[in-house]
């Protein structure tokens, strides 16, 4: 088949890399436009341009898809299928209805549960126990569209979103190469999404990192694991007024101690035991501002706070 693939992060590299693997003919790909990272705001390329770029194929970064050229483009290249992981944007019914058999879409979860741009962190960040890939058949909602197939992939206790991220894509990306003749032969069935165990996911906010320890533990410990490397968890320290701490999700454990949420309700060699709404919080690396990351114990000890001693700031 013709294929135009659209996709940016490091997620669509895998499905990208299968097709081209699989000897497909991908007549064009589809990214968004590099963005400024870094401290000196350098224009940094999406990881698909990269990997599309150095297997010889022709790239395109529209800045907009609402405006004619995307779809021009497209025609002009006659595909037979697109394929879409983690593209980015909204498709329009114009461009859809380009490719002669429609275009599928990777979507990282299980369909109607996490639609939207962050259904991996937010998975992890809910407590899931599983999330898995989904293939698709697009309409121009937000994956809204019938279910092709899918595959199943349980989340670790420890699991962080870039560990899951990287399962999901290599699922996905097999999940697409397998589908591939069936997709040519349109012997799929594409099943409506239910009404019911609807839910979004939107982008993650800065805000959402910040710890409350009056919630259970167990929470804790999924918001520290689901919000990697962005924006990552914090809270304000009652030792260090102005400073929050950064929590790392390296060796996080959960308890059953109990005391005052946010005081130190234990301590041993590896761990620091924060005091939470339900049960503790076994940190055992924190980071202060300017400072590389510390074994919790020292860190602590380092402000002179011990058991019962406030280390959250409430407000």
């Amino acid at each position: 088949m013709r294929i135009v693939f659209f996709g940016s992060p490091p997620f669509a590299v895998a499905a990208l890399s299968a097709l081209v693997a699989a000897n497909q003919d991908i007549v064009g790909v589809v990214t968004q436009p590099d963005k400024p990272a870094g401290r000196g705001n350098q224009l940094k390329p999406p990881a698909v341009k990269v990997f599309a770029q150095a297997a010889g194929l022709d790239v395109l970064q529209p800045a907009k898809v609402r405006d004619g050229t995307l779809a021009q483009w497209l025609r002009e290249r006659s595909p037979d299928l697109g394929v879409v992981a983690a593209y980015g944007r909204i498709l329009t019914q114009e461009v859809l209805d380009v490719p002669a058999l429609g275009c599928v879409n990777l979507h990282a979860s299980l369909l109607p549960r996490w639609r939207g741009a962050s259904p991996i962190a937010r998975a992890i960040a809910a407590g899931d126990r599983a999330s898995g890939v989904c293939l698709m058949q697009m309409d121009a909602g937000l994956d809204t569209g019938a279910v092709l197939d899918r595959v199943v992939v349980p989340i670790g206790p420890d699991e962080t979103t870039p560990q899951l991220e990287e399962r999901l894509a290599a699922a996905g990306a097999q999940l697409l190469v397998r589908r591939l003749a069936d997709l040519e032969a349109r012997s799929l069935v594409a099943v409506p999404q239910p009404s019911e165990g609807v839910s979004v996911a939107p982008p993650i906010d800065k805000h959402e990192g910040l710890l409350d320890f009056t919630k259970p533990a167990s929470h804790l410990h999924a918001q520290v694991r689901g919000l990697q490397p962005w924006p990552g968890c914090s809270f304000a320290c009652a030792a260090a007024p102005g400073e929050q701490w950064k929590v790392a999700p390296e060796d996080l454990l959960v308890g059953d101690h109990r005391a005052e949420p946010g005081t130190v309700a234990a301590t041993d060699r590896q761990h620091v035991w924060i005091a939470c709404g339900e049960g503790s919080l076994g940190v055992a690396w924190l980071q202060r501002p300017g400072k590389n990351r510390a074994p919790a114990p020292d860190v602590v000890r380092g402000v002179r706070r011990g058991l019962g001693d406030a280390l959250w700031q409430t407000t």
